[in-house]
């Protein structure tokens, strides 16, 4: 019998589906950080067959494992640091762990407290497939003295935790991109399906970007991104089902409600005016689908996040 696919929305799905303590990861914050050793994996572990939908970070001081996306496998070594992105499928195994930390977040939390064009300027960020980066030894000294800070900060109770965790992390990726990303060549794995999601992705982040500037006022849909790549809709659909497990609609109404959290929280414009930005004609229709999203109102999220 076929193994069932886990899809994880976040970290805690994940190690939940895994049968693994959840107790330090916060639900809520779209983020999360800890060292893998206190996690209790009866080494060596292998994961089951998982498309979590969120990004992560992996910084290797001592340890020692693989993991396979979409048919690649690599390597982790000591002293390097891998990146992923949502959706692919992909698996990993751990043979070794002495200090392992592993970052994840979405999204929200990006455009929530480091700032709301954060694909333009990390566009690496968007990449399908990235091999692990082997680091100098002070160049992942000065990243572990990063990725520390945001891991004591992240159980303090401060009321500005989140901008502070933020602010470090926006670093972290500077950091990334000077050392490595600024002449990097992401993998070519081999079929144009791959070509196409990626460009997918950089075509709605741009779409969004444009209306929140308000450069257009008119929402794509599905014909609209088939045509920016020249290719039937029916055949775009599919190749983003396949390769990613959401459908393009999935994909629209994620970005939606992420460039709508982004908007109430940095934003002075009112709800009416962010619903019709995305494309909603009715403020009560856009409250409707945040709420059948999210389970609170625009109203209360307003009210709960805004920035001082």
């Amino acid at each position: 019998m076929k193994e069932k696919e886990i899809i994880s929305k976040t970290l805690y799905d994940l190690y939940n589906d895994l049968g693994l303590p959840v107790d330090l990861i916060h639900q809520d914050s779209g983020f999360t950080i800890h060292n893998l050793i206190d996690i209790p994996f009866e080494l060596p572990y292998q994961s089951p067959v998982f498309r979590p939908n969120y990004f992560s970070f992996v910084f290797v001081k001592s340890g020692s494992g693989q993991y396979t996306i979409d048919g690649n496998t690599f390597e982790i070594l000591p002293g390097s640091i891998y990146f992923t992105n949502p959706s692919n499928y992909r698996t990993f195994r751990w043979n070794t762990i002495e200090e392992i930390y592993l970052i994840t977040f979405d999204e929200t939390f990006l455009k929530e407290n480091l700032h709301h064009d954060i694909f333009n300027e990390f566009s690496f960020l968007l990449t399908e497939t990235i091999q692990p980066k082997k680091m100098e030894v002070e160049a992942f000294a000065e990243m572990e003295r990063l990725y520390l800070q945001i891991h004591k900060e992240y159980h303090e109770n401060s009321i500005y935790k989140y901008r502070i965790i933020g602010n470090l992390f926006i670093v972290i990726l500077l950091k990334i991109k000077e050392h490595f990303w600024k002449d990097y060549d992401p993998i070519y794995e081999g079929n144009r399906s791959s070509q196409i999601v990626k460009t997918f992705k950089q075509n709605v982040e741009n779409h969004y970007r444009d209306l929140v500037h308000h450069k257009t006022e008119r929402i794509f849909r599905v014909n609209d991104y088939a045509e920016l790549q020249s290719l039937h809709p029916n055949y775009l659909s599919n190749v983003i089902k396949t390769k990613t497990g959401k459908t393009i609609m999935t994909w629209l109404s994620e970005k939606t409600i992420a460039e709508a959290k982004s908007l109430l929280q940095n934003s002075e414009m009112s709800i009416k005016e962010i619903a019709f930005l995305l494309g909603f004609t009715e403020s009560a229709h856009f409250s409707n689908y945040f709420k059948k999203n999210t389970q609170t109102t625009p109203a209360n999220y307003k009210k709960e996040h805004k920035k001082a």
